[in-house]
């Protein structure tokens, strides 16, 4: 019964956790010029012209579809899989830190886009201030994200910490 109690902790946790993530990478998107212009880039517009065609009945350009989709696999990618891979780990091996939850949450999500840059052999050039920044608003996300996760759920991590004090004999 406590595994089915805790099982739903960890879900209320991370449907805290990844909204919370998201509203600062929003945020950060919104505050950030290189973020912006990235944003732009890649056609929000875009996304609500699918949206439009949709709601009238027709059948939007397959193009923006695909890049409707692939910009919801990032941010899938980017928001909910590092919360919820550091909260399995953690559940799983007890740990109660704070220093867990948001540090290696920011640290991971920070550091998916540069995984994702080696794994595709991408030629890597000098990281500019840009890029600097980008990381360290995905780092931001990821934390804050770690950060409600471990407000909800993660203090009370694994199995109860023993009290103090004699322990009794059997």
């Amino acid at each position: 019964m406590r595994l089915l109690g805790r099982l739903l902790v960890i879900g209320v946790a991370l449907l805290l956790a990844i909204p919370a993530g998201a509203a600062v990478l929003g945020a950060g998107v919104l505050l950030d010029p290189a973020l912006r212009d990235l944003a732009g880039s890649l056609g929000l517009s875009g996304i609500a012209a699918v949206l439009s065609d949709l709601a009238e009945g027709y059948l939007p350009d397959p193009g923006l579809v695909e890049a409707a989709l692939a910009l919801g696999r990032a941010l899938v990618l980017l928001v909910v899989v590092p919360p919820a891979l550091n909260a399995l780990v953690g559940e799983v091996l007890g740990w109660r830190s704070l220093a867990w939850y948001g540090g290696a949450t920011g640290l991971l999500t920070a550091l998916l886009p540069w995984l994702m840059r080696g794994v595709r052999g991408a030629a890597a050039g000098p990281a500019g201030a840009a890029e600097g920044r980008v990381t360290a608003v995905l780092f931001l996300a990821g934390g804050v994200a770690g950060l409600v996760y471990w407000l909800a759920a993660g203090r009370r991590a694994g199995p109860a910490p023993v009290p103090p004090g004699p322990r009794p004999r059997r």
